[in-house]
């Protein structure tokens, strides 16, 4: 069943292409254009505006809080029920270390509040923390796609391996757009997009 939205594509294989020209479009304008330093650095609200921002223009629900319960392979997300809650608990969780930034992540990943796009707009959201709290990011073309989709898949239950994983791949070119645009296709490359380059977009 394709997920409502406002493509006029007719089946999935045709959206999985619109979504990703239209929203790696939007990807690159949220850092040209500087919208992407009026983030709220770790919060719902921080992640909502840049869900939002990418797919607003593909789907309405886009930046809103799932209505279904959700899972991906053997990983069940967080139930319906419990979502607010635990979005309030990610909010207050500390981030001032590379070891809190990356156990908010985790947390957050495991909520999974949105429909689609939720690793996507996460990964930006984590690098935005940690452009702020430490002053680094992830080079995300040093992370192999399946290392990284792995730990992420053993997170739930320890967070060990992502760590280290990310911790190798940490840079200090924190404004580098280069970086930035090359993450963005790597990010989109691990949910299986890889149609488009940013840059030729």
């Amino acid at each position: 069943m394709i997920l409502e939205n406002n493509t006029t594509s007719p089946n999935q294989v045709e959206l999985v292409k619109a979504e990703e020209k239209i929203s790696k479009q939007k990807a690159k304008q949220l850092f040209d254009s500087g919208d992407i330093t009026t983030v709220e650095i770790g919060t719902f609200a921080g992640l909502s505006f840049i869900h939002a921002y990418l797919f607003e223009d593909i789907y309405d629900v886009a930046g809103k809080i799932r209505d279904v319960n959700i899972a991906k392979g053997t990983t069940v997300f967080a139930r319906l029920m419990y979502l607010p809650q635990s979005l309030a608990h990610i909010d207050n969780m500390p981030q001032s270390s590379f070891d809190e930034i990356i156990e908010k992540y985790v947390e957050m990943n495991i909520a999974h509040p949105f429909r689609e796009g939720n690793g996507r707009a996460t990964r930006i959201w984590l690098d935005l923390i940690l452009k702020t709290e430490i002053k680094q990011v992830v080079d995300w073309n040093l992370v192999d796609k399946d290392d990284y989709l792995s730990a992420m898949q053993r997170s739930v239950v320890k967070d060990i391996e992502i760590k280290a994983l990310l911790k190798r791949a940490l840079i200090h070119e924190i404004d580098d757009r280069a970086l930035f645009m090359k993450g963005i296709d790597i990010s989109y490359y691990y949910e299986g997009y890889s149609e488009f380059k940013i840059e030729e977009l």
